[in-house]
């Protein structure tokens, strides 16, 4: 009888002791995972300020009456294109921050080439409004390079709790996946040559 008793007892405190650990891998993962989506409502409201301005650059550029046209039609398609994509962090793929990534650095690439186009435009570079926006959009950029780094950094703790041993066997019970880390666009570490017309 006294066997059967410590028999019940340690099997108790082994059920017991795996619930609590149960328990807290999901409730940490409950946490993390609010943290990541956190930092990519950050990011999104980043480009969304981003979107904002690069509106009003193109209002401000469409008064310069023989500004290029296909120039403001490409950064207003790459902006439509760009606030189209959106992204479910809680079930992020890489496959979609690749999507998201291309579409912004599409509108990053039509944005470049309409300042480049501006140098032309001696009236565009002595408005204050042109000025003052630019001026705010190289802001808007640094903000979002700092949200993209701190989704990153909310990814990788999530990442080493869900994917260690032996969190990974719960990971797999209550489906939480490991996360993609936004990276640099393909290309973005070669050089850019930018040339101006005189």
């Amino acid at each position: 009888m006294k066997k059967w008793i410590i028999a019940l007892i340690v099997l108790v405190v082994i059920g017991f002791g795996f619930y609590r650990w149960a328990v807290g891998f999901n409730n940490t993962a409950i946490n993390l995972n609010e943290s990541v989506s956190e930092s990519w409502g950050n990011v999104q409201t980043a480009y969304q300020r981003r979107n904002d301005l690069i509106g009003n650059l193109v209002n401000t550029v469409k008064g310069a009456a023989d500004f290029e046209r296909s120039t403001l039609t490409e950064v207003i398609e790459a902006r439509a294109k760009a606030t189209q994509t959106t992204i479910d962090p809680t079930n992020v793929t890489p496959e979609q921050l690749q999507q998201f990534n291309e579409v912004q650095g599409g509108l990053s690439s039509a944005l470049s080439r309409l300042l480049v186009t501006v140098e032309r435009y001696p009236e565009l570079k002595a408005n204050q409004n042109f000025l003052k926006l630019q001026d705010e959009l190289t802001s808007t950029e640094n903000t979002i390079q700092t949200a993209r780094t701190r989704f990153n950094e909310a990814i990788r703790p999530y990442n080493n709790h869900v994917k260690t041993f032996p969190n990974v066997i719960l990971a797999g019970w209550f489906e939480f996946e490991g996360k993609p880390y936004f990276d640099a666009e393909a290309g973005a570490e070669e050089p850019v040559d930018v040339e101006f017309d005189f």
